[in-house]
């Protein structure tokens, strides 16, 4: 068996504070607030058309001449399912980049990363969070009647 060598670096990468690679920190860093703004389209698209279904088959069935429906709670319970399914893709995506986010900041990657004292940018992050509470009224207006 061959023994270590005393000449590898403690941690598990050798970290060298150069332009290029705080530069590749920062694509690394806007790589993950494109994801997240990635997953806030797509939750805005199902908490969108969640709702959008559950109105346009209530009003439906509120119209002269139409037939009852075969299934009357299938469009609510299906709008119910896409608006919860965007609420909790953005609660995982939202741990996702937070936890993502802090190992970008700690560690190795600290000396790298150049942003020691800055705060970390909050825009993206809190449009998600106001997603969330926006998707969850849509959610309770549908299942409670409220709209």
């Amino acid at each position: 068996m061959a023994e270590a060598s005393s000449d590898l670096p403690d941690s598990r990468f050798a970290v060298h504070a150069t332009a290029s690679d705080h530069f590749a920190w920062l694509r690394t860093r806007l790589a993950v607030e494109r994801t997240l703004m990635a997953w806030l389209r797509t939750a805005v698209s199902l908490i969108g058309f969640g709702f959008a279904i559950v109105q346009f088959f209530e009003r439906l069935g509120q119209m002269p001449g139409a037939r009852p429906a075969v299934l009357p709670h299938a469009a609510e319970y299906f709008g119910v399912a896409l608006i919860s399914c965007g609420v909790l893709a953005l609660l995982i995506s939202l741990l996702q980049y937070w936890s993502i986010i802090r190992y970008l900041r700690t560690g190795s990657f600290a000396t790298i990363a150049g942003v020691e004292g800055m705060r970390a940018p909050v825009a993206t992050p809190a449009t998600a969070v106001l997603l969330v509470l926006i998707g969850l009224f849509a959610l309770f207006a549908v299942l409670f009647r409220l709209t």
